[in-house]
């Protein structure tokens, strides 16, 4: 039923993507997918030694003029698979040694996923399973991933409406991101990990700061401190690269710099964040895009 009247995300189309109906993200019928790869650039826990199982969805139901993966995310660069096509390719990353199933952006495609979990399940897929999204979504999607999804990875991208309208054209994005949140922590609970560190099941929320928009920043890790505390992990990323179509946005036509990062660190240290990982080093870079060459697709 999600599929004929598509609510599966705040745009609520309702097209019927049974029919061949596309709505704002232009997503159809079967999953399309640019890229199945051992990923090492997640979070260490998600990482690890081997690699995450990343398969990287086509489509989004965002704007993001700095998006970093327009090319799959705006373009489509991908390719239509069936159902049994994913469920055997969450079986061979399995089979190249993976720590877990990384979807990323996968909300426009949540029926098919859950459809594709099930069948590899059935075949032999042990491995935990992580929802990499941009929380721009229903709880009642959320709901829905009960039993098959353990760790979700959500981003929190703005607190302030405006700038979600700027430059993601994204209404109420905190109002719908809050919600889709607190739901995954409901159904995650606080953060397990395997002896070796690697994370088994809960909640990592994402923030990439972005220039200019520090105070923005600190407002979302005072709501995600204050309504959670320690029991989620956060990621603080200082990635940001001025891609896409930031340059006709000149307020953000730049790097982040060292000193705003610091001041956004120094800020979650005294809320009495623990649970958070930065990144050090020269990270913004367009070397950090992985090559949507359709490789393990």
């Amino acid at each position: 039923m999600m599929l004929q009247s598509c609510t599966l995300c705040p745009r609520s189309c309702r097209v019927n993507r049974l029919a061949g109906e596309k709505g704002f993200c232009q997503a159809g019928l079967l999953p399309s997918a640019s890229l199945a790869a051992l990923h090492h650039w997640e979070e260490p826990c998600l990482s690890a030694t081997n690699g995450a199982g990343t398969i990287f969805f086509a489509f989004c139901n965002l704007r993001c003029v700095f998006c970093q993966n327009h090319s799959i995310s705006q373009t489509g660069c991908s390719r239509e698979i069936t159902i049994e096509r994913l469920a055997a390719i969450f079986l061979e990353q399995q089979a190249r040694g993976a720590h877990n199933i990384d979807l990323v952006t996968p909300t426009h495609y949540v029926p098919q996923i859950i459809k594709a979990l099930t069948l590899a399940r059935q075949a032999g897929l042990a491995l935990p399973v992580v929802y990499n999204s941009n929380a721009y979504e229903m709880p009642d999607t959320i709901a829905s991933l009960e039993r098959h999804v353990d760790i979700f990875l959500p981003d929190l991208k703005y607190y302030d409406n405006s700038y979600a309208v700027r430059y993601s054209a994204a209404p109420d994005y905190f109002v719908y991101a809050s919600q889709a949140i607190t739901k995954m922590v409901d159904l995650a609970g606080p953060p397990v990990f395997d002896a070796a560190g690697v994370m088994q099941r809960g909640v990592i929320v994402r923030h990439l700061a972005v220039p200019g928009l520090l105070s923005d920043s600190r407002n979302v890790l005072n709501w995600l401190w204050h309504t959670f505390g320690n029991t989620i992990f956060i990621s603080l990323m200082n990635q940001y690269t001025p891609l896409y179509q930031a340059a006709s946005h000149s307020e953000i036509n730049r790097r982040l710099t060292t000193w705003e990062y610091n001041k956004l660190i120094d800020y979650a240290s005294s809320l009495g964040i623990e649970n958070c990982f930065i990144q050090t080093g020269k990270t913004s870079s367009s070397d950090y895009v992985p090559v949507f060459d359709g490789s393990g697709i």
